[in-house]
């Protein structure tokens, strides 16, 4: 079971915010796959007050739950905690801004099913293409 911090604006749904823009294919699903999964998600998102309330909504009318909402756990209170981070304590972070981009979120489960870096994954894919579609070579005497 990991801990996955996702992004909202741009990871979830096109970055059109404030408003909440379209669904990237298969965010959702994967996310409910993540759950089902026994993985604890955690919405992190720049979104506050209303606007964060209308991400956490939209979300769950598509049946994604988080655990915890830009905190490391539900039950955090910020006068309470005395040790109170910004920063998420995740073992994995889903965000449009990562170096690299953002990987589909095919790529997104594989990574996280397999514990698998991406690197590893898009070698592995990378495998399969050439292996399918390069027809071995001749040698150069044979017709």
């Amino acid at each position: 079971m990991a801990t996955i911090a996702v992004d909202f604006d741009g990871t979830i749904v096109t970055h059109e915010y404030p408003n909440i823009g379209e669904e990237i294919p298969f965010a959702t699903e994967t996310l409910r796959m993540l759950i089902h999964d026994h993985h604890r998600l955690i919405l992190w998102s720049v979104r506050e007050g209303q606007l964060l309330q209308d991400a956490i909504d939209w979300c769950k009318e598509r049946g994604v739950e988080f655990y915890a909402v830009n905190k490391d756990y539900p039950e955090e209170e910020k006068d309470k905690n005395n040790h109170f981070s910004r920063k998420i304590k995740a073992d994995y972070f889903i965000d449009d801004r990562n170096i690299g981009g953002l990987p589909d979120w095919g790529q997104i489960y594989q990574i996280i099913s397999t514990r698998k870096s991406y690197r590893q994954i898009l070698r592995e894919s990378m495998n399969r293409l050439t292996d399918q579609q390069v027809p071995k070579k001749k040698h150069w005497w044979s017709k």
